[in-house]
């Protein structure tokens, strides 16, 4: 829901447990970058990611591109898509991340008020919109997905508390500096994309405004204050995609099984 699995953290192959929360997918071409640390420029390389991780998905890009060029029926749409019909990961990832591109919700209750539509919002979600711009939040929660287009620490008054071993972009650039430094995640569709932060720690948009207005701000709202922030947040809430799911070409006696990572 929402474009993620709203599971603290994904389950891979064997039911391995993932390492970090899944961003959800819906909108992530205005991401700045892909992953929580940032470490895909592009939904072209995250989408090279999953496939190449055979912990989350029992399979590499060598796997990957031999089972789809067994199967007639996706070398014929590759070579409607590319041209030709040779699959390499190249083809693969791009085709997964122009599929991505089409993932995004407008015509928001907040998208349409912002058009003129006054009538769409309540006088509490106004009051929710005006704390989150004067406390601060549109500080990093701004753009086209209110989030997603900078890096920021985690914990800037006070730490963050979690048992997750994520470093953020540490990870990448290996700078102190970036230590526990996330992209910062989209607000849209917030509602729907529980449970939240990187650690996938906390349940509800309530604990999760109050713990981000406390490490991040300095600040304690009243429990009117919240309540009046988590009511704008879910006028963020746009039209979700919809699509056919497609009829997948079955495989044949060709295609090669997922070993040695099914074992």
């Amino acid at each position: 829901m929402g474009g993620t699995d709203n599971l603290k953290t994904s389950i891979g192959h064997n039911w391995q447990q993932g390492p970090i929360n899944s961003p959800t997918v819906l909108n992530s071409t205005f991401n700045i970058a892909q992953f929580w640390d940032g470490r895909a420029k592009d939904l072209k390389e995250q989408a090279g990611g999953p496939i190449g991780n055979p912990k989350e998905m029992a399979s590499n890009h060598d796997l990957a591109v031999k089972v789809i060029s067994s199967i007639p029926a996706y070398v014929e749409e590759f070579k409607l898509a590319f041209g030709s019909g040779k699959v390499d990961i190249d083809k693969i990832t791009t085709a997964i991340a122009e599929f991505e591109k089409t993932l995004i919700t407008p015509n928001s209750r907040f998208d349409q008020w912002l058009a003129g539509k006054k009538e769409v919002i309540t006088l509490q979600e106004k009051a929710g919109y005006k704390l989150f711009k004067t406390s601060g939040c549109v500080a990093c929660h701004d753009g086209v997905a209110i989030g997603a287009s900078t890096y920021q620490k985690m914990g800037v008054i006070k730490p963050y508390k979690t048992e997750n071993n994520a470093k953020g972009r540490f990870s990448v650039t290996g700078k102190e500096a970036d230590k526990f430094v996330f992209k910062v995640p989209t607000l849209r569709n917030i509602e729907l994309t529980y449970p939240y932060f990187h650690d996938g720690n906390v349940s509800n948009l309530t604990d999760a405004v109050n713990i981000m207005s406390n490490i991040q701000l300095g600040k304690e709202f009243t429990a009117e204050e919240t309540s009046k922030i988590v009511a704008f947040l879910k006028t963020l809430t746009g039209d979700q995609p919809s699509f056919t799911m497609p009829i997948l070409p079955p495989s044949n006696n060709t295609t090669p099984k997922p070993d040695p990572f099914g074992k």
